[in-house]
């Protein structure tokens, strides 16, 4: 099995989270998203250009949460989805609300961190305003079990939790005023798989060194 990835991007990570969680050998192979995603190795297996890509058996598949689900209905042991209804839900709505409500809120600030721009600080407001009313939700959505739906880890944890523990770092958004999200971070960072796919400051100015000089050599030519 072979798990294509940039190391500091969330999308890479779930996967590659969700691939420790559930005890699997796979490979990992880099790619660098100033040409590597362009190269036609790379495209003959996702002609959109995106990571992830999961390659096992033959079988290629991307987009994060297909890979996810393919993991779970391939190798569903341990489970990381819930089977009662409500559960699941709960599971489903943190991995689509992470991905198209908190994803493109941060955008904006993911841009101002890595020097891509000068977003306006009205839009600066807006996104911050938007991240927070995702935490709340996920505050409401957390009960007295460890994590959202469930007493193991799940894939909301692969999704959100590789993304929420890093906001006051990366965007400068704090947790603080969420108790329930705060103490989940925590459990989720104490874990080895979080460990083991964290990043630093340096991986973080690396990536958006050379993304800087990706894009203006494709605006120059």
């Amino acid at each position: 099995m072979k798990l294509y990835h940039t190391p500091i991007s969330t999308n890479s990570r779930r996967v590659w989270v969700a691939l420790l969680e559930k005890n699997l050998d796979f490979e990992l192979i880099e790619i660098h998203l100033d040409g590597d995603h362009l190269q036609s190795e790379f495209v003959a297996i996702n002609p959109f250009h995106r990571i992830p890509v999961l390659v096992d058996d033959g079988f290629t598949v991307f987009e994060s949460l297909a890979i996810l689900d393919y993991l779970e209905t391939k190798y569903p042991e341990p489970a990381m989805l819930p089977k009662e209804p409500q559960d699941l839900a709960v599971v489903k709505m943190v991995e689509l609300v992470t991905i198209n409500e908190l994803g493109p809120a941060l955008s904006p600030l993911i841009s101002e961190k890595m020097g891509w721009g000068n977003p306006e600080p009205q839009a600066i407001k807006k996104a911050k305003e938007k991240v927070n009313t995702v935490l709340a939700f996920f505050e409401g959505l957390l009960d007295d079990r460890p994590f959202f739906g469930s007493n193991n880890v799940t894939f909301a944890e692969c999704t959100a939790g590789t993304v929420v523990p890093l906001l006051s770092s990366q965007v400068g958004v704090s947790i603080d005023g969420y108790p329930k999200i705060q103490a989940w971070c925590d459990r989720l960072m104490s874990r080895p798989s979080w460990q083991q796919t964290q990043f630093t400051e340096a991986d973080v100015a690396a990536f958006a060194s050379r993304r800087q000089k990706f894009l203006a050599q494709s605006e120059a030519s």
